[in-house]
């Protein structure tokens, strides 16, 4: 095994950059990081302001109420995402299409990198396992590996399936596969099967167990989820960018949807596919060496995950106390404390996952999320983190604390309207303009995604075209403002149940397949917005039919949450989606051999 280098001997390269920027080892130099960040700190600083200032004029027609300051306050929570989410995608927009060497200014790790550089570094490919189907995750995982074997570079990669599976005719199943496949391979040492007794520390647990059992063996490891795909070259070309620049710690993938059957998950991973690229870009360009780990399909360096991102068990019990459950994040933080890069590659191919088939399903992945960010508040004050890593933490809590900000926006609503019925020089046209300038900044990423589709030569056609690109992204757009409108709420009553401890998240296998959800399941899982949807409604409709009118794309989420759950997830209207290509992403209308292959193998 190649020996790594000692951490000084890169900060003394990176002070030094270029006329380019760029460092000798082919990285931003600290100084350009630091201007981008100020810029855009800059940026989101002066808008916010300007933002606020308005919202002040608004609310402050004819006196600050309670209800005035609730609003402002909570305006506060909701609109920094918002804000960042606005120049994220005008910066990307920009270094797609404005911008000749982009991609050089965001990764140039990629593009410096030998690609004929023959391999070096053993990785270990991880797929992790909870309760999960395991002739599903064992298909994706070979395929994996005949993809990485097909690249002639192979013999580099041995392969761990790592169960925390605690249902036992799962387990047994689990087993046999990997017996079979042990066979096959006619090599033990190629593939290791290994189950826990219990799953300490969620999915982090299960990959400290293969860091401290078998990370010596290897330079790098691949955690692969069990719903997780990459292609071959893809892996094999990140590979080889690690081994170029050994302080590069974790190398994240751009993950992306797979082709499903399921409407809903059509639907939104079309939304995630055009918008995920410009914000990457925009967010990796000032993010720099401080990026994002989403714990899949990405490379990371082991020995200084070992030694530096242990993560510490959160004091106090459930349900923020105890073991982390958003461990990327923190562990990207702590790698970067460590002194080794955390970059995103942000380019589109070779990498995919799974999207929950329902609006249920998604919810409680959501769900599992918040809870995970909301644990960083014990985490946020950890010794020696870098600025930016600090703020990833604090940005990411956040993310989730904005949801209920805007739901109790958007519950004052009736009250503030009322409250202002007497005021003679309102300032309306004001309040419509913030509005409407509030929700194109909201659908900024999308409306970036879908520029850069329609500038790019040859984009719409990878979307089955320019008449079915627009249609889907009308399409799209509906979607994101019901779906928008369902999560907001879902997870405001979900951290009003934090605050009396009354809810709680686990952490088992996923519905992965399309399936039909029926009233009664709809009405279990979704009664609450309505009920919500209604009062909204019924005020509204009384005091100001004209602020319901409005006010719909943000508020008609929660009165047809039920019907929309159950169309979505209904496999007729994922069948008709597909009969006529709307909503597909590119694999859709081109399936690359890695995915052709699962497909096969499902058939068979």
């Amino acid at each position: 095994m190649n020996q790594r280098p000692a951490p000084t001997t890169f900060r003394r390269a990176t002070q030094e950059a270029g006329p380019n920027g760029l460092t000798p080892a082919g990285l931003q130099a600290e100084t350009v990081l630091r201007r981008r960040r100020f810029l855009v700190l800059a940026l989101n600083l002066g808008t916010l302001a300007l933002l606020l200032a308005g919202l002040a004029r608004v609310l402050g027609a004819g006196g600050w109420s309670v209800v005035d300051i609730a609003i402002f306050i909570a305006f506060l929570f909701g609109a920094p995402w918002t804000v960042l989410g606005f120049w994220n995608a005008a910066i990307g927009l920009w270094l797609l299409h404005g911008k000749a060497d982009g991609l050089a200014g965001v990764a140039p790790f990629a593009v410096a990198s030998e690609e004929a550089t023959p391999l070096t570094l053993r990785t270990a490919v991880l797929m992790t396992l909870r309760n999960e189907d395991p002739a599903r995750a064992f298909r994706r995982l070979k395929v994996v590996k005949d993809s990485l074997d097909a690249t002639g570079e192979g013999a580099w990669f041995d392969y761990f399936v790592l169960s925390d599976t605690s249902d036992p005719a799962v387990a047994e199943a689990e087993e046999k596969l990997a017996a079979a496949w042990t066979r096959e391979l006619g090599d033990p040492a190629r593939l290791t099967y290994r189950r826990r007794s219990d799953n300490a520390g969620f999915k982090a647990g299960n990959l400290r167990d293969f860091c401290e059992r078998w990370g010596e063996r290897y330079e790098l490891m691949l955690p692969l989820d069990a719903d997780s795909v990459m292609a071959g070259e893809t892996i094999l070309g990140m590979a080889r960018m690690m081994q170029a620049h050994p302080k590069l710690g974790i190398l994240q993938s751009l993950v992306v949807g797979m082709p499903s059957r399921s409407a809903f998950a059509r639907i939104f991973q079309f939304g995630m596919r055009h918008g995920m690229r410009p914000y990457t870009m925009g967010s990796a360009w000032w993010g720099g060496d401080c990026g994002p780990f989403w714990g899949h399909n990405a490379l990371v360096r082991i020995a200084p995950f070992r030694e530096h991102c242990h993560l510490p068990v959160l004091p106090g019990g459930p349900p923020l106390g105890g073991a982390v459950m958003s461990h990327d994040q923190v562990e990207a933080t702590l790698m970067r404390r460590a002194g080794y890069e955390v970059r995103v590659l942000p380019v589109e191919g070779g990498s995919w996952e799974e999207n929950p088939p329902t609006m249920l399903e998604f919810a409680k992945r959501d769900l599992r999320w918040c809870l995970g960010n909301l644990q960083y508040l014990k985490l946020i004050d950890i010794p020696g983190l870098k600025p930016m890593s600090r703020f990833q933490l604090v940005w990411a809590i956040l993310m989730f604390l904005g949801l209920p900000a805007w739901t109790l926006m958007i519950a004052l609503l009736p009250l503030k309207v009322v409250e202002d019925r007497a005021i003679a020089d309102y300032p309306a046209v004001l309040a419509g303009g913030l509005y409407l300038l509030f929700l194109a900044m909201y659908l900024s990423p999308k409306l970036a995604g879908f520029a850069d589709i329609l500038l790019t030569r040859g984009g719409v056609e990878r979307y089955g075209g320019k008449a079915r690109f627009l249609v889907s992204a009308a399409v799209e757009l509906v979607f994101s403002f019901l779906q928008g409108a369902v999560s907001s709420f879902r997870t405001t009553l979900f951290m009003i149940g934090l605050a009396f401890g009354r809810a709680r998240i686990g952490w088992n296998g996923q519905a992965r397949d399309a399936h039909a959800l029926s009233f009664a399941t709809a009405f279990m899982g979704l009664w609450p917005h309505l009920l919500f949807g209604a009062y909204l409604f019924v005020t509204l409709s009384l005091v100001a039919p004209a602020v319901l009118f409005w006010s719909l794309p943000l508020t008609a989420g929660y009165v047809l949450a039920i019907p929309f759950a159950m169309l979505t997830a209904a496999p007729a209207c994922g069948a008709w989606l597909a009969r006529r290509g709307l909503c597909g992403i590119p694999e859709d209308f081109d399936l690359p051999p890695v995915l052709a292959a699962i497909r096969d193998g499902e058939a068979a």
